[in-house]
């Protein structure tokens, strides 16, 4: 049985999601806040296997709260509600240590999924929000790559090519460019030089 817990400052939309699960067997909601200090303390009482959050609450937003909680509760899952227009907040999120985020508007089978798809120790972004890097170290973008694409943009970085990086790590050729691309995807990157650019820019190279 997978225990939930919902903080959201809107209790419309909290009122909405406890209609949606209710039904499911293997889901039950043990408890639902409005903000990030109320959020701490349900944890803390609780100890929920997964936790949905909003990301701007008031008292304490979901980033802070997301933070505590994976210092004080590795095992728990933190999956973030968000709007369209918080991508860079969602960075900040995945960066604190969420295990992925999900949309307001998203419909109860991907709502679902994504309970499910942390529970099991996955992560799950949802399909409709693409996370482009904003910041200026960088670093939010690092939270969305492998480590394996990490290795790969800094070896980018340094000019090397596809067979090069893939003779360095041990991979083949093909691994390297559907690493690229996928990079490219996760960024929002276009154009066979933008991922080089990106790397010399955030700084890989060092």
């Amino acid at each position: 049985m997978i225990r939930l817990v919902i903080a959201e400052d809107h209790q419309a939309l909290i009122d909405g999601l406890e209609l949606q699960l209710k039904y499911e067997d293997n889901i039950s909601i043990v408890g639902t806040v409005n903000d990030g200090e109320a959020l701490l303390d349900l944890v803390r009482l609780k100890e929920p296997n997964v936790v949905i959050t909003d990301i701007r609450m008031p008292k304490l937003d979901g980033i802070q709260a997301t933070t505590v909680i994976k210092k004080e509760f590795p095992r728990i899952k933190v999956l973030a509600f968000t709007m369209f227009d918080q991508n860079e907040a969602v960075s900040q999120m995945l960066e604190a240590g969420a295990d992925g985020y999900i949309l307001k508007n998203t419909a109860l089978k991907e709502v679902l999924a994504a309970i499910n798809a942390v529970y099991e120790g996955k992560t799950y972004y949802d399909s409709n929000i693409t996370v482009s890097n904003n910041s200026k170290t960088g670093s939010s973008s690092k939270s969305l790559l492998t480590k394996r694409q990490t290795e790969i943009l800094h070896l980018i970085a340094q000019g090397k090519t596809s067979r090069e990086i893939g003779a360095e790590l041990f991979i083949g050729v093909h691994t390297v460019d559907t690493h690229r691309k996928n990079m490219a995807r996760i960024l929002g990157l276009k154009g066979k030089g933008e991922l080089l650019r990106y790397a010399m820019e955030k700084k890989y190279r060092f």
